[in-house]
C-alpha cells in the first residue's frame, strides 16, 4: 500500500493531527509501545463486530488474508456485487487512493445500505466523520447508498436467558449527518495527502488535540520536552488552563506565580508543597478520623470486570461486575491480621459466590474500610438490585463502609511525592515506600480486569493457575496497603 494512500483510520488520525499522520506514515517506529490492555479492547471489538453480523445473517465475507492485503478485499467486494450477493461483510472500496472497509453492506428492496459497527454505547462526532469517509469511497465506487447507519451497543439491555442480538444492538441512521459533512471530504483528502507527500514533518505544538478524540500514540515523541512532573499534573486543573500555562512558557510547578495564577486551595497546596518540599498534615482532622473508627476493622477491596456483551443473566453491557475481593481483618489495633479472599471461576456467574462469602467474611460488627467508597458502595447496591434475597445483609455491609481516601482527598495529609493525586497508587509510595506494586506481575486494576475478562471470553492464553495466583497477590496488596496507610495515619 502506497505511503500516500489514506485509510479510514489514517483519515481520522489526520483530522486529529497532521503531525501524527505524518509520523505514522514516515516514522512508524516512533510509535509508543501499545499497552497490554489494548489487546483486550481489540479482542472485544472483534467479538462485537462478528456478533453484529448476526443482525444480517447468511452474508459473504470479503475479509483479506491479512491486514497488509486489503486490496484483495476490494477485488472480492467487486466480485461479490457482480455475482448478485446482497449481504457482504467487510466490504471494501478504493477511490481516489482512499481505502475504506465497511462492516456490513446490505441490499434490500430499497437498495444498498451501509452499516458500521462500534463497540461504544452512542454515536460520536468522530463516528460521523468515520462514516462520511466510508460513504465517500462507496458512493464514488458506483454504489448508490440509500442509507448509512452506526450499529452500537444498547447499554439499557439486560440479559435474561439467551443473548438477544436485536436488543443488544441499536441501529442508528447517520445518513443526514454524513451528507452534511460530505462536502468537506474532498478538500480534507487533498490536504491530508499533501501532508503525507511533504518532505517535512508538520510543525504542530502539543495541545488538547493530543488526546481528543483519541490518545495519540506519538506522545512519547511530541511530549519528550515535558518533564515527568509538570503543570499537566496539577490536580483537577482544566485542560485549557494547563495549556494556557504551557503556552506562556510555564512547564514546571516552580515556574508558577501563585500571586498571578488563580488556583483553588488544593491546587495551590500542591504547587507550594512541590516548590518548598513541605508536607501538609492536619493533625486535628486526622485524629478525629482515626479515633472515629470502630474495631474490629475490615479492609476491603473489590475487582470488577465489565464485558461489552453481557455474559450473565441480570447484567447489562459494560456493567462492572464484581469477581474478586481481598479482606484484611484486625480485631484491635495491636492484633495480628487475618486475611480472607475470593476469586471467581470465570466459567460461572461470579456474583453469588462473591456475595455469600463476603457476608460470611465481614462478620456483624466493626467498620469496613475501603478506598474510594463510591466504588464499593455502588457495586454492593448493584448486587442488592439483582439479588434482593441478600438485600438486608448487603445493606448492613454498605452501612458499615468508611472511606480511607478522605484524609488524602481532603489534603489533611499531603506530601510532594503524591504529586497532586490521592489515589492509593500515589499515597502508598509516599507513606509506605517499602511496599510497591512494581514487583508484581499484575500491577493495576485495569490489567486485573482485562486478564479476568480474557478468561471469561475464552481468549486467555497462559498458565491459568499462575495467573489466578497473580490476581490474588495484586488484590491482597491493595488491602494490605490500606492497613499500612492507616498505621501511618495513627502515628500522626
Amino acid at each position: 500500500m502506497g505511503k500516500s494512500r489514506l485509510s479510514k483510520s489514517t483519515f481520522i488520525r489526520g483530522l486529529q493531527c497532521e503531525k501524527s499522520l505524518y509520523l505514522y506514515k514516515h516514522h512508524y517506529k516512533l510509535k509508543d509501545p501499545a499497552p497490554t490492555s489494548l489487546q483486550a479492547v481489540f479482542d472485544q471489538g472483534t467479538k462485537i463486530g462478528i456478533l453484529a453480523q448476526q443482525l444480517f445473517p447468511d452474508g459473504v465475507d470479503a475479509s483479506p488474508e491479512n491486514h497488509f492485503k486489503m486490496v484483495e478485499s476490494v477485488e472480492k467486494t467487486i466480485d461479490f456485487i457482480s455475482q448478485g450477493e446482497t449481504i457482504i461483510y467487510e466490504a471494501t472500496f478504493l477511490y481516489n487512493d482512499v481505502l475504506a472497509a465497511l462492516d456490513v453492506l446490505v441490499k434490500d428492496q430499497e437498495g444498498w445500505k451501509a452499516y458500521e459497527v462500534k463497540s461504544s454505547t452512542k454515536v460520536t462526532e468522530t463516528y460521523i466523520k468515520d462514516a462520511a469517509i466510508q460513504y465517500y469511497t462507496i458512493s464514488n465506487s458506483g454504489i448508490n447508498l440509500k442509507d448509512i447507519s452506526i450499529v452500537h451497543i444498547n447499554n439499557q439491555y439486560t440479559k435474561d436467558g439467551e443473548l438477544d442480538i436485536n436488543q443488544l444492538f441499536t441501529i442508528e441512521s447517520v445518513y443526514d449527518k454524513v451528507l452534511a459533512f460530505l462536502p468537506q471530504i474532498p478538500n480534507e483528502v487533498r490536504r491530508l495527502k499533501n501532508v503525507i507527500e511533504s518532505s517535512d514533518i508538520p510543525e504542530i505544538n502539543i495541545g488538547p488535540h493530543c488526546s481528543e478524540p483519541y490518545d495519540c500514540d506519538f506522545k512519547g515523541t511530541c511530549w519528550k520536552h515535558i518533564p515527568d512532573y509538570s503543570v499537566f499534573d496539577i490536580s483537577r486543573l482544566n485542560t485549557d488552563r494547563k495549556f494556557d500555562l504551557y503556552n506562556k512558557g510555564v512547564i514546571t510547578l516552580n515556574q508558577i506565580d501563585l500571586g498571578k495564577e488563580s488556583l483553588n486551595p488544593n491546587q495551590a497546596l500542591q504547587v507550594q508543597s512541590e516548590i518548598n518540599g513541605t508536607t501538609n498534615i492536619n493533625n486535628t482532622e486526622i485524629k478525629k478520623f482515626t479515633e472515629g473508627l470502630n474495631y474490629p476493622l475490615y479492609f476491603l477491596d473489590f475487582e470488577t470486570v465489565g464485558p461489552a456483551v453481557p455474559v450473565y443473566d441480570g447484567s447489562r453491557p459494560y456493567q462492572q461486575l464484581v469477581f474478586q475481593y481481598s479482606l484484611h481483618i484486625q480485631e484491635a489495633f495491636s492484633s495480628e491480621l487475618e486475611h480472607r479472599e475470593y476469586l471467581a471461576n470465570p466459567s460461572q456467574d461470579p456474583r453469588i459466590g462473591f456475595i455469600e462469602q463476603l457476608i460470611e467474611d465481614c462478620g456483624n460488627s466493626g467498620d469496613i474500610l475501603v478506598y474510594n467508597i463510591g466504588f464499593e458502595r455502588g457495586k454492593l447496591n448493584d448486587l442488592i438490585e439483582v439479588f434482593p434475597e441478600y438485600s438486608n445483609k448487603l445493606e448492613r455491609i454498605v452501612n458499615r463502609l468508611k472511606d480511607l481516601m478522605i484524609p488524602f482527598q481532603q489534603k489533611w495529609y499531603y506530601t510532594p511525592e503524591m504529586r497532586g493525586s490521592y489515589s492509593i497508587k500515589a499515597v502508598l509510595p509516599a507513606l509506605v515506600p517499602e511496599l510497591s506494586y512494581n514487583d508484581l506481575d499484575i500491577k493495576d486494576g485495569g490489567t486485573a480486569s482485562n486478564t479476568f475478562l480474557s478468561m471469561v471470553n475464552g481468549t486467555f492464553k497462559g498458565d491459568k493457575q499462575e495467573t489466578r495466583r497473580q490476581l490474588l497477590e495484586y488484590c491482597k496488596l491493595d488491602t494490605f496497603a490500606m492497613v499500612k496507610i492507616l498505621e501511618k495515619l495513627k502515628l500522626v
